[in-house]
């Protein structure tokens, strides 16, 4: 719940009220009326009834303060949200062999960043873009892990994207096993579409289930999967440390199977990219996001409780206590 103004531009009249009151009383400063002597009106213009008109013209522009707070419409904004969700669940599966540490992109700011880091932050990205779906994570190197379940809470999820690194897991690359983990996510989930976003920089070289195996088992459960092979063509940079604790970069070859990852995405209605730079990871999940759209029902309710009748009522009191007193103890000069 909160509190607004129905039209906030009419408070901007309450800024006027401080020059209507010196023009005002300048007006006031000419006498009303003429005596020949001022002992005609010495024993009725009293102190008191000076203080009395000094309140009941403060009084008044307190009133006509109040009536323009009504007029700006003062009121309690309650209101509450739903939102449908799209119907398709994305599980994401990231390569976390110690290959992922090449440092062969560039990063915005034009320092080389490997590709783990790169791939996080792409798919961070990716993640904050698509609000309406259940995502998961799994990430695989010797063996797959489940990294986060299918969840609308996206915030959990990117918390734990970013905890992922090379530590204290099994090296390898496990294509078979991180997509047979992906597709067990989402065996069971009723959703108009279920999809595998698989990255690797590497071959299949460890785990039980053979990648094609993997594709199969995603076919028959209708797991579309979309592939990427990321890594620089040719020779990329691996760094390492020196005695000094310096690092330094040698060379070693990007071997990516390319043929296996293809195979898999187009057995499964996907499809596979490679991304060679920044940029083209980028694009690359710019363009799934696109392909992956669907209309999503986003139903917003509001209850507004109208406040304005207090400052009127206010002011209408006010009204009516300066209407007494100017009729009694306080009246006037005729």
């Amino acid at each position: 719940m909160s509190f607004t103004f129905g039209n906030p531009w009419l408070l901007l009249l309450l800024l006027a009220l401080p020059l209507l009151m010196w023009i005002k009383g300048r007006i006031d400063r000419q006498p009303a009326f003429l005596y020949s002597s001022v002992a005609l009106v010495q024993t009725v213009a009293s102190r008191s009834r000076s203080r009395a008109r000094e309140f009941f013209r403060i009084l008044r522009w307190l009133v006509l303060a109040l009536f323009i707070i009504a007029l700006a419409r003062p009121r309690l904004v309650e209101g509450t949200r739903q939102i449908k969700a799209s119907g398709i669940d994305i599980v994401l599966s990231l390569d976390l062999s110690t290959s992922m540490a090449a440092e062969d992109f560039i990063d915005d700011h034009g320092e080389r960043i490997n590709r783990l880091n790169l791939a996080k932050q792409v798919m961070e990205e990716f993640v904050s873009k698509r609000p309406s779906d259940r995502i998961g994570l799994i990430a695989f190197a010797g063996r797959a892990y489940m990294a986060g379940p299918l969840t609308l809470d996206h915030d959990f999820l990117l918390n734990n994207l970013s905890r992922l690194g090379f530590e204290g897991i099994e090296d390898g690359t496990a294509i078979g096993s991180g997509l047979v983990a992906a597709v067990n996510r989402l065996r069971d989930v009723k959703s108009k579409s279920k999809i595998v976003i698989l990255m690797t920089d590497g071959q299949n070289n460890a785990g039980n289930v053979p990648p094609k195996t993997a594709a199969e088992a995603a076919e028959a459960l209708g797991i579309k999967v979309y592939t990427i092979g990321v890594g620089t063509r040719g020779m990329a940079p691996w760094p390492q440390l020196d005695l000094f604790g310096q690092k330094r970069y040698t060379k070693v070859e990007v071997n990516i199977d390319e043929d296996t990852l293809r195979e898999i995405a187009d057995a499964t209605g996907g499809k596979y990219y490679r991304a060679d730079s920044t940029d083209s990871l980028r694009g690359i999940y710019d363009e799934i996001d696109e392909l992956e759209k669907t209309k999503v029902v986003i139903k917003k309710f509001q209850r507004f409780e109208e406040l304005l009748h207090w400052p009127i009522a206010l002011g209408l009191g006010m009204l009516l206590v300066e209407l007494l007193l100017a009729h009694t103890k306080f009246r006037r000069l005729p």
